[in-house]
């Protein structure tokens, strides 16, 4: 096995992990918590391998359920089974290489983490090999647009955007691999063996990072790029931003990490730098790199295209602007960013949590077009130069925001075990009224009848008149309400009714100009049954 790292000493690591409860477990000087907003705080110390087994064996019931959760995503995607036999072969066949563009610490680290995977999946890939293989899948996630929702916003603010003046950045992180992927949360604090002390959002199993901050004041955080289907992996994004948190002190040491790495999709990193008080958009992708900075601004805004010159007449950028909602979220987001008075964290959660378009306009809820589609895994705000994150809990990013001080927080673990949360609980910023209202719960009532409807018209099941009406009720100003009973009534030959509904949707702020076309094609469908 010619992509295994190298692990000796591995037999001389203490594997023995202690339940103090059911919400504290603790391995030699590593703990693994979870506090009352149900995030699990994990603290990791020592050399690449020490900190994968420790890793591994704390959090093995939270990878277990995202290995399930991810499987049965696969399973649900790829009901066949012969297909799915070939998917893994295509997905070996894929990856054969990711091992030599993954630096060896973070092999070490994933192997040890892997010891710990489900024995059940052996079949699809041995377990060091598949959570290589889970790294990666975020970034196929990006290039299989519609395998996986992504449309992440993020913005930095500074000087006389902020009611400090120090810099403030916000972001959520969009990826959706279902339900219960998002269910569990870990907030890491890493003190690694070289390199700097640093924290992650993440879940079980995942040493990548996708939002974080260290304890120079470098935050990190991904969004992702328009990518051509790449052929071969090569370094996943997450271990580039991990690599950036770990190692870079600067701006110029994130640029430098970035560039020596060869990545297989396109992406932004933010990069906030505290001490230098500014923040970067580091565009990367198999064939080009770009630097963003703004000039004479206080706010830096990114979606899902890049803005450096490097792109400027990239036709897969310029398309992204085109046809998707990447252009329409940053001008939202440019929107709230620009008439807030003087953000702070609590202003940012705010922005972070809006669900309305432009000029307040209603879409809907759970449309891609908003800042919050209600289906992001995390919310994050960070404020660099007093090393202090919030990070949301669940559902979505409309639960509390914990608030956590990097400073305090490593200080209490170099005590040694902390039998309670390491939150900064003064400062955590309040759940949003919206998960009391009735239109919260119409909203989950929605997701689950529109996840049945789509099932029941590609198995052409009959479905009553009633569940379109359900649809519309629930979620009257979403443009897919409308789209799906116009569907409803068109597999019932209703076609006068389908028309009614389908141009009520295109009435609707309708996500993306392909979903346009889709809706105008199945106008004229109808009226050439009619």
């Amino acid at each position: 096995m010619q992509q295994r790292p190298d692990i000796s000493g591995i037999e001389k690591i203490d594997t023995t992990r202690i339940k103090h409860s059911e919400t504290f477990y603790s391995l030699g000087e590593n703990q693994l918590y979870q506090n009352e907003q149900g995030i699990w705080e994990l603290y990791l110390e020592g050399d690449a391998l020490e900190r994968g087994v420790a890793n591994g064996n704390l959090t093995r019931e939270l990878i277990h359920h995202q290995e399930i959760a991810f499987m049965n995503k696969l399973q649900e995607m790829v009901p066949s089974e012969n297909y799915r036999g070939f998917l893994k072969s295509v997905v070996s066949w894929f990856n054969r290489k990711m091992y030599l563009h993954v630096p060896e610490e973070y092999k070490e680290e994933i192997y040890g983490v892997s010891r710990y995977g489900l024995k059940r999946y052996e079949d699809f890939a041995p377990a060091y090999v598949r959570m290589l293989y889970f790294h990666g899948a975020h970034d196929i996630g990006h290039a299989l647009q519609d395998l996986m929702l992504v449309g992440c916003t993020s913005f930095a603010a500074w000087d006389s955007k902020t009611d400090d003046g120090e810099l403030l950045l916000g972001r959520n992180f969009d990826f959706y691999a279902g339900d219960e992927f998002g269910d569990q949360k870990i907030a890491a604090f890493v003190n690694p063996d070289s390199g700097h002390k640093f924290m992650m959002y993440t879940w079980g199993g995942m040493i990548g990072a996708v939002s974080g901050m260290n304890e120079k004041g470098i935050t990190v955080t991904i969004n992702a790029g328009k990518s051509k289907m790449p052929l071969m992996a090569k370094t996943p994004i997450s271990l580039v931003a991990r690599e950036i948190l770990q190692y870079a002190s600067n701006t110029v040491e994130a640029i430098e990490i970035a560039k020596k790495r060869e990545v297989f999709v396109s992406e932004s990193i933010m990069v906030g730098s505290g001490d230098e008080k500014k923040a970067i958009l580091i565009e990367v992708s198999p064939s080009n790199f770009g630097v963003y900075e703004v000039q004479n601004s206080d706010q830096l805004i990114c979606s899902n295209h890049f803005q450096s010159d490097a792109y400027l007449n990239d036709h897969r950028n310029l398309e992204t602007i085109e046809e998707s909602h990447s252009k329409y979220r940053f001008d939202r987001m440019q929107e709230l960013v620009s008439n807030t008075e003087k953000l702070n964290p609590k202003k940012a959660v705010a922005v972070l949590r809006n669900m309305k378009g432009i000029n307040d306009e209603d879409l809907g809820y759970g449309n891609e077009k908003a800042i919050n589609q209600l289906l992001a895994h995390h919310g994050i705000v960070f404020k660099p130069e007093e090393r202090k994150v919030w990070v949301s809990s669940n559902p979505y990013q409309m639960g509390e925001f914990v608030a956590y001080d990097l400073d305090e927080v490593f200080a209490r673990f170099e005590k040694r075990l902390v039998a309670e949360s390491v939150a900064d609980v003064e400062n955590n910023i309040p759940e949003s009224d919206f998960i009391e209202m009735k239109a919260f719960q119409n909203y989950e009532e929605f997701r689950k009848l529109e996840r049945d409807v789509k099932e029941q018209l590609i198995n052409k099941i009959s479905i009553s008149e009633e569940k379109a009406q359900s649809l519309i009720q629930l979620n009257p100003d979403f443009w897919e309400a409308w789209y799906l009973a116009g569907k409803i009534y068109y597999s019932n030959e209703d076609y006068k009714n389908a028309v009614i509904h389908f141009k009520q949707a295109k009435k609707r702020e309708v996500t993306t100009r392909p979903d346009i076309e889709m809706i105008e094609k199945m106008i004229k469908k109808s009226y050439r049954k009619l």
